[in-house]
């Protein structure tokens, strides 16, 4: 095991952060109000009493964003694991399908996934998980007899008992951060350099959230509001869920 570099993992976080910062402006750029009316339930919008277009735009980004940004934010915290992995235990990125991390401690080899919070799957994923669990370590066990493998879910954040459920041991919050690195205050440690530059990034994407918001809320008004002023739900829904032209 190698002492933990603060100084590295800052150094890191640095010079990456930058580019989920980047990434979620141009997500937000990219967002199309007819693609995104696709996606969502129009239903559920009626049902909460929506009239005014902007309320409207806004509900909609809200859901789009915050999935958008978990997902981006995720994989951040999946590659700052895997460095900080490397940097004490000498461990690698996976090759192997649904396994993010492999590496040894204490003569186990573990067989780690990552996920940056607890509700990270639905019941067919987390099925998937143990399958991929099961073939990486019987890949390993064919090629090094002998070998003590250990599968590992790994949670970023979160607060929860490391269980094993027999297919895997389920490790969450600070368990998890102290296990791939060996110290036990990594995870209040992190804090700091992830807010590298924070304020400044923010104010960009506020003002490009801002432009979007009004982009779209225009495109709203022209497309599914009546002359006066009122969203045309019918025509909405038609837009959304009315059958395929033959």
């Amino acid at each position: 095991m190698t002492s933990l570099d603060m100084e590295r993992i800052t150094a890191y976080v640095n010079e990456n952060i930058d580019s989920f910062h980047q990434r979620r402006l141009e997500k937000i750029e990219e967002i199309k109000l007819q693609q995104v009316l696709r996606r969502k339930n129009p239903y559920l919008f009626r049902a909460k009493d929506i009239t005014f277009a902007p309320d409207l735009v806004t509900a909609i980004l809200e859901a789009v964003l915050s999935a958008s940004e978990e997902g981006l934010f995720g994989k951040f915290l999946e590659d700052l694991a895997i460095f900080i992995n490397q940097m004490c235990f000498n461990g690698q990125k996976s090759s192997t399908t649904g396994i993010d991390l492999d590496f040894t401690r204490d003569n186990i080899r573990y067989v780690v996934a990552i996920k940056s919070g607890p509700n990270w799957g639905n019941s067919d994923q987390k099925k998937s998980l143990k399958i991929n669990f099961r073939n990486a370590i019987k890949v390993l066990r064919q090629s090094q007899h002998g070998v003590n493998v250990q599968a590992v879910l790994g949670i970023c954040y979160g607060k929860a008992q490391p269980v094993d459920n027999g297919d895997y041991l389920h490790i969450q919050g600070q368990a998890f951060w102290e296990f791939i690195s060996g110290e036990t205050q990594l995870y209040v440690d992190l804090i700091e350099p992830l807010g590298h530059e924070a304020k400044q990034h923010n104010e960009r994407y506020l003002s490009a959230r801002n432009q979007t918001h009004n982009r779209l809320t225009r495109q709203l008004l022209i497309d599914f509001c009546s002359e006066n002023g009122e969203i045309d739900w019918a025509k909405l829904l038609q837009f959304n869920s009315g059958n395929l032209a033959e």
